[in-house]
């Protein structure tokens, strides 16, 4: 970002009014998502000329996101199969909903029996929350959404998998999740058995996958064990959004590698 020229601060920033108030009194503040909405919102009004487009958890980013799951059929189709079991990792929703929703519609319109689970952190399982409105931002700036939460001013303990500690999640998914078609998947927060599973995968299959999309595998791993002791045969279907190449120094630190 700052070779294309831009300004990059950490959030809770000392430049806006929402995050100074949280620098002010902690400069060692560890931030959530929810904050960097606010100041980027905030920040995004002072300037009549910028626009501020949220990337994640609202329903528009899901349907555009849903490229990924729409691949992902077509793939089972080449080789004329079809998953059992969905998974991927969540914070606000977008990557699961990209991922889950295309199977979803054969669920709700052709009756095809898929299991759903959303991996989640158990520093923010929001899909454990309460299901109410609430505002998608801390400085309560956006309107409000009729989702799982955890509350917007929520204290959130840091991890590695950043992403997850969000408050919130995806009207859409929240919608599903009420109505039974979700399961979700709290892990504990130290995440090693998490980056554990990743590094099986990554002695597996020889790369790293991204700290959130380690939760994904994580789930993946556990669900084909059960597979292994029941004797049954699933097809498991499990999303990774990102590698892990800049996260090395997380796995080093929780795996104890230092």
């Amino acid at each position: 970002m700052k070779l294309l020229g831009a300004d990059v601060h950490a959030s809770p920033s000392p430049i806006t009014e929402v995050g100074k108030a949280l620098y002010d009194k902690n400069r060692e503040h560890v931030g959530s998502l929810g904050i960097a909405i606010s100041e980027g919102l905030e920040d995004s009004q002072k300037d009549s000329k910028a626009t501020y487009c949220l990337g994640s958890v609202l329903n528009h980013v899901l349907m555009h996101q849903t490229i990924i799951g729409l691949e992902a059929k077509k793939q089972f189709e080449l080789f004329d199969d079809y998953p059992d079991i969905v998974i991927s990792c969540f914070g606000g929703g977008s990557n699961f909903g990209g991922f889950a929703l295309p199977f979803v519609g054969d669920v709700l319109k052709k009756g095809k029996k898929i299991k759903f689970i959303a991996a989640q952190s158990e520093v923010a399982p929001n899909l454990q929350g309460e299901y109410a409105y609430d505002f998608a931002d801390y400085a309560e700036i956006t309107p409000m959404l009729k989702m799982y939460t955890l509350g917007h001013k929520i204290d959130m303990e840091p991890i590695k998998g950043d992403g997850l500690r969000y408050h919130g999640c995806s009207p859409i998914i929240s919608l599903l999740r009420n109505k039974g078609y979700v399961d979700t998947v709290a892990y504990p927060k130290d995440e090693k058995h998490v980056f554990e599973m990743a590094k099986m995968f990554m002695e597996t299959e020889g790369w790293l996958p991204a700290p959130e999309s380690a939760y994904s595998v994580c789930c993946a791993i556990e669900e084909a064990i059960k597979c292994k002791e029941t004797g049954e045969k699933k097809a498991i279907a499990f999303n990774i959004s990102g590698h892990g190449f800049l996260d090395m120094s997380g796995y080093r630190t929780v795996l104890g590698l230092e």
